[in-house]
């Protein structure tokens, strides 16, 4: 069988890339991926495969049975949309969408997972069992499609067992790949703060209640919920990337708007973390004269791999990879919406290795130039379709 699928995913690797193109090329935001999803659903019933299309409006789940379906179901994710960021790569498959980018790797998630829905089709009369194609939309933006496509029973008819989901990496170099069991990527809150006070003119303070002042010290002060009441074993980030006082150099506001990201790895201090920091704020701007709308837009949970399943997994691409191309990973505090996923079914996310020094391919995702080496995509189909088998074959 690995010899199978290492055959059948480099004979389909142009094909992949050229998915992976035309993806590129035409990228949609994120609960907006109508062309994506038809495009996704041709490919599928080209394949010979005929999707469940419509599931959280713009995502797809396709089936692949092989002998005795009802034996066990493993699920594979690809998230599909893209980023509000106008591309700077000048390549032949660059964005014909002005000021949207798949700068996050999506488009090569979804080339994959059609890949491994080719390789699987050819081998379904040689596993037992069945494997559930999750092509899901909006990952970049809350509520999260993970989150729509749970309750619209993505998990059930059939239940899998074990769910895998792989992201491009362009921090690991091409043909590695990485691995992290347990806590692995951070909750995402975003927060909303409005201070209010009364403004005038900047040359008699003593008349005023001065909300930049206010919200000055909110910020200060919120950093001692992280340093004095979150627990030490627990990873937390709290940061604010905007804050707006329209006034000028001689007239103070009345108001300030402050925006913020509030990240941890604990449900239970997470929540404990938000009422503490509504609690100060509020707090502080009342002692000083004036008020402190707090509003909190709940994100993504915090992703954890399957200590088990993750070890299992990590195996088998040892097998697939070689054990020098397999690589530990650190924890990471950005979000990601397959955290919904591993809240209730054992799950497994990992790193698919994209960069490649030599030919420049070095940026960061959800940057301008982000772009990876093509080469990964022969891996990232071959690789998640012998996980997928493998995983079946666990008793």
């Amino acid at each position: 069988m690995l010899d199978s699928i290492k055959s059948l995913a480099r004979q389909y690797a142009a094909d992949i890339v050229q998915t992976r193109r035309h993806l590129h090329a035409h990228p949609e935001l994120s609960f907006h991926e109508r062309n994506t999803a038809r495009f996704v659903a041709d490919q599928l019933k080209a394949i010979g495969i005929t999707p469940q299309e419509g599931v959280a409006d713009t995502g797809l789940v396709a089936i692949v049975e092989g002998r005795n379906p009802g034996s066990r179901v493993v699920a594979l994710r690809a998230d599909m949309d893209a980023l509000p960021i106008h591309e700077a790569n000048d390549v032949p498959y660059k964005s014909t969408v002005e000021g949207v980018m798949h700068a996050c790797g999506h488009d090569a998630h979804t080339a994959s997972l059609l890949g491994v829905a080719r390789i699987l089709h050819v081998l379904r009369d040689q596993f037992d069992g069945t494997i559930k194609l999750v092509f899901q939309p909006g990952e970049e933006k809350a509520p999260g499609g993970a989150s729509l496509m749970i309750k619209e029973g993505v998990l059930e008819n059939p239940a899998p067992v074990s769910m895998i989901g792989q992201h491009v990496a362009p921090n690991i170099p091409v043909g590695k790949i990485g691995f992290r069991e347990g806590m692995y990527m951070a909750s995402t809150d975003e927060l909303y703060l409005t201070v209010r006070g009364k403004g005038g003119h900047a040359a008699m303070p003593d008349n005023l209640v001065d909300p930049v002042l206010i919200a000055s010290h909110i910020i200060v002060a919120l950093q001692q919920i992280i340093s004095r009441n979150r627990p030490p074993a627990s990873p937390s980030v709290l940061s604010f990337g905007r804050f707006i006082a329209d006034g000028v150099t001689n007239v103070i506001p009345n108001e300030v708007t402050i925006q913020g990201t509030f990240r941890c790895m604990n449900e239970e201090w997470r929540e404990e973390g938000k009422k503490r920091m509504v609690k100060l704020a509020e707090g502080i701007a009342e002692a000083m004269g004036g008020s402190c709308e707090f509003t909190i837009v709940h994100g993504y949970p915090f992703l954890k791999n399957h200590p088990e399943l993750t070890r299992r997994v990590r195996s088998q691409a040892v097998e697939y990879m070689g054990a020098d191309n397999v690589v530990d990973l650190d924890l990471w505090m950005a979000g990601e919406d397959f955290a919904f996923y591993s809240q209730v079914v054992d799950s497994c996310f990992y790193r698919l290795g994209t960069r490649n020094e030599a030919r420049g391919i070095v940026s960061g995702v959800h940057t301008p130039t982000f772009d990876i080496d093509e080469s990964s995509l022969e891996t990232g189909a071959g690789l998640m379709s012998w996980l997928a088998v493998q995983e079946l074959r666990v008793v």
